[in-house]
């Protein structure tokens, strides 16, 4: 269904977080399969073996990190290794991220800071330390937002804020650097079969007429959904995407 467009990354040199699994995973399958050079970053060293497998498989050029984004140095440190290894840095997709759903007043401060962490403080740090070398390779970035950061979300809040600051990151990044060749555009996705999916949960004591409504009206996608418009709009065929907010959520954001 999804087939890669042969070529359309020769030459490039990405880096995609959260690749050990999911949307992070397809994602960097695809752009390894149209030719590109390619860090995969995540916390799951297996599942990140298990990418590099895939790719190397293919006949695809993978380089891997494993580490905690939590932390700035980790964010800056993959960035300085993904130029050390390709010579430059064109594309940044920021995939990593975390999910849970709970009543607002019983979500502890671990969880909270945690999930500030790796689904806000990370894409801000990888887009710090990498936008220096997108400018001088006219590059782009690409983050994972979610439909969670652009309507509000029964217990889901926290996710929900951290969402909305990845699209406001997007926006921000996209005026600041306007008169600029860089690109920064995000996509919004709605629910994806993956582990992060497969793993979630609720509460027992939910009102579920309160969430019935997020699922939509035609099932969940799949990640290779997402990587084929990463692939879009991190390639040049994308250039003319800039600051966009792209929803790819079967149709739950319109209503």
């Amino acid at each position: 269904m999804y087939e890669p467009i042969a070529g359309r990354f020769d030459g490039k040199a990405l880096l995609v977080t959260g690749a050990g699994s999911g949307i992070g995973r397809a994602s960097a399958v695809r752009l390894a399969a149209e030719g590109g050079k390619v860090l995969v970053h995540d916390v799951n060293a297996d599942g990140l073996a298990e990418t590099a497998a895939i790719i190397t498989a293919a006949g695809g050029t993978v380089e891997t990190r494993v580490g905690d984004i939590t932390t700035r140095d980790e964010c800056f440190d993959t960035v300085a290794e993904a130029v050390s290894s390709f010579g430059k840095l064109d594309v940044l997709v920021n995939v990593a991220g975390i999910a849970s759903g709970q009543h607002f007043t019983e979500m502890t401060e671990a969880a909270y800071r945690r999930m500030v962490a790796v689904n806000q403080d990370a894409p801000f740090f990888f887009c710090q330390a990498a936008i220096p070398h997108l400018l001088e390779s006219e590059g782009n970035i690409v983050n994972i937002a979610s439909n969670a950061g652009l309507i509000g979300q029964a217990y889901t809040v926290a996710y929900c804020m951290t969402k909305g600051a990845v699209v406001q990151l997007t926006k921000s990044l996209a005026m600041e650097y306007v008169k600029t060749p860089l690109r920064v555009n995000a996509i919004a996705p709605g629910g994806i079969e993956s582990s992060l999916t497969a793993g979630y949960q609720m509460p027992g004591d939910i009102d579920w007429d309160l969430v019935s409504r997020y699922a939509g009206y035609r099932g969940m996608g799949v990640p290779e959904d997402i990587a084929q418009l990463v692939s879009l709009v991190g390639s040049a065929d994308g250039i003319n995407i800039h600051g966009a907010i792209l929803s790819s959520d079967r149709g739950i954001t319109p209503g």
